[in-house]
């Protein structure tokens, strides 16, 4: 199925959604993720949509695999594939190398050794153009195409998708992209009626957090080995075993 650019319609018709959280570079576990939700598609059918929450790239071990997978939209479902903040950073290096000594602080370190880029000048803060020159020369064009069509966030039936989280107070649609991939604060303390149930990921959790305006399903996968995947229908939720 192929990816849905930011520009396109959302079909209403799909009653489920698969929505994966913050995957930082493990491959293995986004593995898991697709093959379980195969097997619930052929157990409840096929009326549903895949949605991952961004932060592909830093941290873990493979970046570059998240991306050549994720690329080939390798889900049983039409899939939404939004932004993160990581995805962001990764960009404006390419577009600022002097941002690489940030990225590199965040996991950027990784991302560059699994595009095969030596990180050692990075390190040392020199030579960053020529780092961000390397990075560029080294990802495919499919990795361009698919950072090109992430989106910022997915309205869908009475849910709201995006990688971070809301600002209380502003109307879902008019959302600034800077919060939408890095608030904290002010959204997790918020106990507002954000109009729709906000699911998200950005601050990690040992489990997946459900309040009554939102649900936190980023449980911190590169370094505690769980991914989450939740399922979301009309009636409720549940959680894919992993």
């Amino acid at each position: 199925m192929p990816v849905i650019p930011e520009s396109a319609a959302i079909s209403t018709e799909a009653t489920r959604l698969y929505v994966i959280g913050d995957i930082h570079g493990r491959l293995d576990l986004l593995e898991r993720a697709i093959a379980a939700i195969g097997e619930d598609l052929a157990r409840y059918g096929s009326d549903a949509l895949t949605v991952t929450l961004g932060d592909y790239v830093d941290r873990g071990p493979a970046s570059r695999g998240v991306i050549d997978r994720l690329a080939q939209s390798p889900f049983p479902t039409p899939y939404v594939a939004l932004k993160g903040n990581h995805e962001g950073m990764l960009i404006d290096f390419l577009d600022d190398p002097e941002l690489g000594t940030h990225w590199r602080m965040q996991g950027g370190e990784q991302t560059l050794q699994s595009y095969g880029v030596a990180v050692r000048p990075l390190m040392v803060g020199k030579n960053n153009a020529e780092a961000a020159a390397r990075l560029r020369d080294a990802l495919p064009e499919s990795h361009f195409a698919f950072f090109d069509r992430l989106r910022t966030s997915l309205q869908h039936g009475r849910f709201f998708l995006c990688h971070a989280g809301v600002r209380p107070g502003v109307p879902l649609g008019e959302q600034s992209e800077h919060d939408l991939l890095w608030i904290r604060g002010e959204f997790l303390k918020s106990q507002a009626d954000f109009g729709k149930m906000v699911v998200h990921g950005h601050t990690p959790v040992p489990k997946p957090e459900v309040l009554p305006n939102r649900i936190n399903i980023d449980t911190g996968a590169f370094s505690s080995g769980r991914l989450t995947c939740i399922v979301l229908e009309h009636d409720g939720y549940r959680f894919l075993d992993l």
